[in-house]
């Protein structure tokens, strides 16, 4: 699960990475050569320069594409359960930092099984505010998680 107890009163959580920087180079080679294979009968022919810009924009596109998800996928959300005091951070792309936290005898732990942007969608609501925790995770992961943080809040 992408989500751990980094100590009994940390939960550190992230994204799934499907892509490590080998697999990217692989994803990119193989487009461009698959790309390549259907050039070969125009090789010598004028036809050649008006289909090689076309794979040209599609490998960019591509590549664009495979960068954006690696930068947003360096999202970590990390969950202070300490008595008297819960603290959420959400570590976002390029330094971006959000901060929650909430007394957990007054916290509300919800799971959303509709209504959400994502199915059974997880959020904490105390202090004021409501926030998400783990909109990343799969559903079966938020379920997982609700449960444990159920757990740890106190008896009311």
């Amino acid at each position: 699960m992408p989500y751990r107890w980094s100590a009994p009163d940390r939960l550190e959580l992230w994204p799934h990475q499907a892509l490590s920087r080998r697999g990217f180079a692989r994803v990119i080679a193989g487009f461009a050569g698959l790309g390549l294979l259907p050039l070969a009968g125009v090789l010598g022919t004028g036809a050649l320069w008006g289909l090689l810009p076309f794979l040209g924009l599609a490998l960019a596109g591509l590549w664009w594409g495979l960068r954006r998800n690696a930068r947003d996928r360096e999202i970590r959300e990390v969950l202070e359960t300490r008595p008297g005091l819960w603290r959420l951070q959400r570590l976002g792309p390029g330094d971006r930092r959000a901060q929650w936290q909430g007394d957990p005898f007054w916290l509300e732990l919800r799971l959303h099984a509709t209504g959400g942007p994502v199915p059974d969608y997880l959020t904490l609501r105390g202090g004021g505010r409501r926030v998400e925790i783990g909109a990343f995770l799969s559903p079966a992961e938020r379920r997982a998680l609700a449960q444990e943080l159920r757990r740890k809040l106190p008896a009311k």
